[in-house]
């Protein structure tokens, strides 16, 4: 196996300017390792959301009281601020801190492409559950706007379950752990936060973050089927072993 030798480069981010993000979010595209239509179907395999009314919807409804309660917090509300930016070198940042290493296209390539396709091809098994379902968000429910109203009007087109934000994360999260796998509780106690953030941003009701979870694990499931992702992912691990030496 060929191995890629680069010094550990650190990745500079600084995550603030927010409308510059949500247009450049837009402009990243990257090549799944399995076409999204050949990726199992969610609506065959989760419940659907709850109803409005009952038991389950009313739980959904005290959760986004108390994500609204969490907003006080100043710590917690500018992370899940930054939590809601829809860009995947974002959240390569975010969790690069519990990974144990700076990501980068540049400084490290094997990891960079194993994640941000692999997360590509688990994401993509959100299209069908949320046109299908086509879920009123929470903040339009209530008519009031999220801790990111530069997105509610695009989030209002699409449906609000299960949740991209937490299926990307959780996705993040799966991959990073099989890299490192040291890395595993931080890993998915940051990711978990992400989940948690899409609740507090009012653009999620709990129901579709608990949901996205489990559709992570049936799209890494997928994903291990793939040849191509197989070998890139012993690079990635390769690589990794190399930065920490």
């Amino acid at each position: 196996m060929t191995h890629f030798g680069k010094l550990c480069g650190v990745l500079a981010a600084v995550i603030v300017l927010q409308a510059f993000l949500q247009y450049s979010a837009f402009a990243q595209t990257f090549e799944p390792y399995i076409p999204e239509n050949e990726m199992p179907d969610v609506v065959e395999i989760v419940p659907a959301p709850p109803k409005d009314p009952s038991p389950d919807f009313d739980h959904d409804i005290l959760r986004y009281m108390w994500g609204k309660q969490q907003r006080k917090d100043s710590l917690r509300l500018e992370m899940a601020t930054r939590d809601a930016i829809w860009n995947l070198d974002t959240t390569l940042v975010i969790l690069s801190e519990p990974f144990g290493l700076k990501i980068s296209k540049e400084e490290t390539p094997a990891i960079y492409e194993v994640l941000t396709r692999g997360i590509t091809t688990i994401e993509n098994i959100r299209f069908r559950p949320k046109a299908h379902y086509f879920r009123i968000r929470p903040f339009a429910y209530f008519q009031e706007p999220s801790i990111f109203p530069q997105d509610d009007e695009w989030l209002s087109t699409e449906g609000s379950y299960p949740s991209g934000h937490t299926i990307r994360a959780w996705a993040c999260a799966l991959l990073m752990a099989q890299i490192n796998p040291a890395s595993a509780e931080a890993v998915f106690a940051r990711a978990w936060l992400s989940g948690e953030s899409r609740v507090i941003s009012g653009c999620h009701w709990q129901s579709d973050v608990d949901a996205s979870r489990p559709v992570a694990g049936i799209g890494y499931s997928r994903l291990q089927t793939s040849v191509q992702f197989q070998c890139d992912m012993a690079r990635a691990q390769a690589e990794f072993r190399r930065k920490r030496l």
